[in-house]
């Protein structure tokens, strides 16, 4: 196999910079770039030597060297990384020695695919890392470093061990037909099945929930003009994001902004003004509010405590009816002239916050609402197997219907092998889990989507 470098840090200027080298001749690579005193190939693994990385006898930089000998590495290939000043520069010169002297670039992903395919990590674990680079939570982290310890590989792990057992059992059945083992079979069958059954349903209830603590909930803030959208979207962002005047139709773009709420992701989108116009560039903003109201997970719409509901309200309300959405009355230190039954055949009092943007009031009770919609209890990322991919819940999916189908077959009488044939699907899904059922072109897209040096 090849032996592959990249640059494993952010490029940039920085303190530091990292190039990481994989591979059978990574060490005979550094002989030929790093000038120290020591010999090379005598020291020891995962220790530090100080030197110099040097091309045709010029200098590139002062660097620190970490030898790391396999298998004990993240690859479990021989690595080697390079510990520079973090600069472009340093860093791209630093490459580009390494491959002149015979290592190539790395592909994206391909250090953890590495790990990967020499047997590190199974593929949950792999996706983990990338999840823990892009987790904008504590909650995504937690969850991320769930999955690299291997939480849900674990339950995978066993479950395929017990559908295994199962078929084991029904094709000794089959060649032995003499042993008359047929009648208990089914029934422990049966039951092993249900139990199963069981425990993916409760992986796969948690899915919604981890995809949203880590993608976020889309939520978009509608409401006519001059209802305070804009103060509340920078009272949610503790800063002065966007330009707030009395003047109808200031906001005719959209502002897009990723904020923390009680441990949840929202990616909140501040939107233009919804009204009647002949303006054509507002009423281009217009419509992409509607658009992206249509689309989002969650619907904030304003309305203005201190005004009748109005025609423009009234509309807005019909356009979001089978949205989910909370209904933020502003301006409530002011006198309400809202007419509360009004309302009521558009949502359920539930569902309707009192808010003052400009004095930050009721801000955490509408921060408590949005989780409560989305929420009914505490999360509990300690005890449940939160999920947070849609490749792993797609195959969930499909090991459950093969094991519905089963249920199926057993009690319509059905013979054995049948029953076989559908235990063997549900096991190949689980394995597409982990990526031992699991095509190389899906290894190859999964792993594309990672950095060059990881």
């Amino acid at each position: 196999m090849d032996t592959i470098a990249a640059i494993s840090t952010a490029m940039g200027t920085g303190g530091i910079g990292i190039i990481r080298i994989s591979g059978n001749s990574a060490l005979s690579i550094l002989k030929k770039v790093f000038k120290t005193n020591k010999d090379i190939h005598k020291l020891k693994t995962h220790t530090m030597t100080y030197g110099h990385i040097c091309y045709n006898d010029n200098i590139i930089d002062e660097v620190l060297v970490t030898v790391m000998l396999a298998p004990k590495t993240y690859t479990c290939e021989d690595v080697v990384e390079i510990n520079c000043h973090g600069g472009i520069k340093s860093m791209n010169l630093i490459l580009e020695a390494a491959i002149l002297s015979g290592a190539r670039l790395a592909e994206p992903g391909e250090f953890t695919k590495r790990a990967f395919l020499n047997g590190r990590i199974d593929l949950t674990q792999a996706e983990s890392v990338i999840d823990i680079i892009n987790s904008k939570t504590n909650i995504a982290h937690k969850m991320a470093i769930d999955m690299l310890g291997g939480k849900l590989s674990k339950i995978v792990r066993e479950v395929r061990e017990n559908i295994i057992s199962m078929i084991a059992t029904i094709e000794a059945s089959i060649d032995y037909p003499e042993h008359d083992m047929e009648a208990i079979n089914v029934l422990d069958i049966k039951q092993s099945t249900l139990t199963i059954v069981k425990d993916i349903e409760n992986v796969i209830k948690s899915a919604d929930k981890g995809m949203i603590l880590k993608q976020g909930i889309e939520t978009v803030i509608l409401g006519r003009p001059n209802v305070g959208k804009s103060s509340l979207l920078n009272l949610m962002l503790e800063e002065d994001r966007a330009i707030v005047t009395d003047i109808a139709g200031t906001t005719r773009d959209i502002l897009k902004e990723d904020i923390n709420i009680q441990g949840i992701p929202i990616n909140i989108i501040d939107t233009a003004g919804i009204r009647d116009t002949d303006n054509e560039i507002e009423m281009i903003g217009i419509n992409k509010s509607k658009k992206y109201a249509k689309d989002a997970d969650l619907v904030l719409m304003l309305i203005d405590a201190s005004t009748e509901l109005s025609q423009e309200d009234v509309e807005i309300l019909e356009f979001i009816q089978e949205k989910n959405k909370i209904i933020v009355i502003n301006k409530f230190d002011l006198e309400n002239k809202v007419n509360i039954e009004k309302l009521k055949d558009y949502i359920t009092l539930d569902n309707i916050v009192y808010i003052s943007a400009k004095k930050n009031i009721g801000i955490e009770e509408l921060y408590s609402k949005i989780k409560g919609l989305y929420f009914r209890e505490d999360v509990d990322i300690n005890e449940e197997i939160l999920t947070t991919n849609l490749r792993h819940r797609e195959s969930l999916n499909n090991a459950l219907n093969s094991l519905k189908t089963v249920l199926g077959t057993i009690d319509n009488g059905l013979p054995e092998d049948f029953i076989s044939i559908d235990l063997q699907n549900a096991y190949k899904y689980l394995g597409d889990i982990i990526g031992e059922e699991i095509s190389e072109d899906i290894i190859d897209v999964i792993f594309s989507k990672f950095c060059l040096g990881k």
